[in-house]
């Protein structure tokens, strides 16, 4: 029995030496931590509430000021020096036109990239400096790649002032956003998929076209999604490669001169008469709402891959 006793009282002694202090007991500057915390967090939530309260404000006051022109005609009639008259209708096709040029652009390249970068090419210092080169890539200011496609597509494969070169150019600009986008959605997919696949003798091929690619296909699809949203607000670019302020004909095809909703909201901006300003903040309403169409568009088809995955 004093056996017994003596080792419950050493094991009791050692379990007393060797316990792990807790550091929060023993700080003194929890509470003013805590409170440093509470504010801190109070703090962002009003500069978020103040950030959101500025955004509706603005599209407040558009929406107002562009109800007054806002109508069919507006939609369907022609620029004109004569503001009762004026609309953005080429406007309007050539800013779809644009967005469907850029896209066919920029989809095919920037999933090929990724695939190779992501599931193909080997650690390398190439690659490296690939990554760094396609990370800074997506900071450079946008009238950047408006004097690369002044300097590349216009004048050397002199496509001149077309929606061609447009295209190209705001293709060029959200390649690097694209490239990032689908190397996430990529890296993103379970290496256990990737492995079971390749155990029951699928190629790597195989494995990244029926395995890899309609699981991260939802991800790049929000990818697309931003990219749009980008190519429809564009100016600078559009500007450096002369897009013209004004035309009185539809593009009928790729070569031919064009102009964009941001371009003709710059032109009407510009003028001294109100009534254009009025013109101008008609244009942005229907800028917003061909923006949340796009965005509309490539969330239901996201979604709708992302049901037929699960």
């Amino acid at each position: 029995m004093n056996n017994t006793a003596a080792i419950a009282s050493n094991l009791t002694s050692f379990q007393k030496e060797n316990i792990e202090p807790n550091p929060l007991a023993e700080d003194g500057n929890l509470p003013r931590r805590i409170r440093s915390e509470k504010y801190t967090r109070w703090f962002l939530i009003s500069l978020a509430t103040m950030t959101i309260l500025f955004l509706v404000a603005i599209i407040s006051d558009v929406f107002y000021e562009g109800f007054h022109y806002l109508d069919w005609q507006f939609i369907t009639s022609f620029p004109s020096r004569f503001y009762e008259k004026s609309g953005i209708y080429p406007a309007l096709l050539g800013t779809v036109w644009l967005v469907g040029l850029a896209l066919a652009v920029s989809i095919p390249i920037s999933v090929g990239a990724a695939i190779y970068l992501e599931e193909i090419a080997p650690p390398s210092k190439f690659k490296s400096i690939i990554d760094i080169n396609i990370a800074n890539l997506a900071g450079v200011p946008s009238i950047v790649y408006g004097i690369l496609g002044l300097a590349v597509f216009v004048r050397f494969f002199s496509l001149d002032r077309s929606l061609l070169a447009g295209g190209f150019t705001l293709g060029l600009l959200v390649l690097p956003i694209m490239i990032s986008t689908c190397r996430e959605a990529l890296a993103a997919v379970p290496n256990a998929i990737k492995q079971a696949a390749l155990c029951l003798g699928a190629s790597k091929i195989e494995t990244i076209f029926y395995q890899v690619l309609p699981i991260a296909l939802p991800s790049m699809l929000s990818g697309v999604i931003l990219s749009v949203s980008r190519i429809i607000g564009e100016t600078a670019p559009l500007l450096i490669i002369g897009a013209a302020s004004y035309i009185s004909y539809v593009p009928e095809s790729v070569f031919d001169e064009f102009s964009a909703i941001p371009i003709q909201i710059y032109n009407w901006a510009a003028r001294p008469q109100q009534e254009f300003h009025l013109l101008a903040a008609s244009g942005i309403v229907v800028l917003l709402v061909v923006v949340f169409i796009f965005n509309i568009s490539a969330i239901v088809i996201r979604n709708k891959y992302t049901g037929r995955r699960l």
